[in-house]
């Protein structure tokens, strides 16, 4: 039996990879993130063929950012195909932008706080403002939350701080940066086990890499499955 707190990303080269997969993962995966990475290689059109054939739940991770208007339109394209989350960037005006363009339909808009792959030293090369990582990501998520947004992303290690956020009640948690015990980091730094990151108050854990580049992705996705059953 599938739990769609865990998300499998797709972070495959294109269609036939990213069908392949999931045929290989069948009924033990009810949830898919699609990002920009596959979106030159027909993600838009994986999306929709794994939600209306297959009846999967779909994450379309997109982290739109631009000038309210024109995130509107592209929020609004995207809500044509009913499918279930999408990521903006957690800037105040693209939040609104955002949920405007959502409309009435059930697509939750997610907002980005600071990615997973990036430390302090990250953000000094990009002239954000100092601060530690999770004061900013705090910060980011509140004023997220007080623009709209229906959840937001954030790393394992922030998801708890973000739970008690008065502002983040009833609204998700989505954590990428989810690596089982003993897992390669990849190019993640703010990273926990998927157990540990629903126990710290996330919703939905992201894992790709350790299910994809797995020799028996089947088999590493039950192991997942396994372990998030006990929290």
């Amino acid at each position: 039996m599938s739990d769609d707190r865990l998300i499998v990303a797709l972070d495959v080269p294109n269609v036939l990879a990213g069908m392949d997969l999931a045929e290989q993962l069948g009924d033990a995966v009810s949830f898919y993130k699609i990002g920009l990475g596959m979106l030159t290689g027909g993600g838009l059109a994986l999306a929709n063929e794994l939600k209306q054939e297959h009846g999967k739940r779909i994450f379309l991770d997109m982290k739109f950012f631009d000038i309210g208007a024109t995130v509107e339109r592209a929020v609004r394209g995207v809500a044509q195909f009913d499918l279930d989350f999408l990521t903006v960037h957690g800037d105040p005006h693209v939040v609104r932008a955002a949920k405007e363009g959502a409309g009435d339909k059930d697509l939750k808009i997610l907002a980005v706080t600071i990615l997973t792959s990036l430390d302090r030293a990250d953000l000094d090369a990009g002239l954000i403002k100092p601060g530690d990582v999770k004061d900013l990501v705090l910060e980011r998520a509140a004023k997220a939350l007080e623009a709209g947004a229906d959840g937001v992303i954030a790393s394992p290690q922030e998801a708890a701080l973000i739970r008690a956020l008065p502002e983040s009640k009833g609204r998700l948690i989505v954590t990428p940066g989810v690596r089982p015990t003993g897992a390669a980091l990849g190019d993640q730094k703010r990273v926990a086990t998927p157990a540990q990151a629903l126990a710290d108050g996330a919703d939905h854990i992201v894992v790709g890499r350790p299910i994809y580049a797995s020799p028996n992705p089947r088999k590493s996705a039950l192991a997942i499955l396994d372990e998030i059953s006990k929290v």
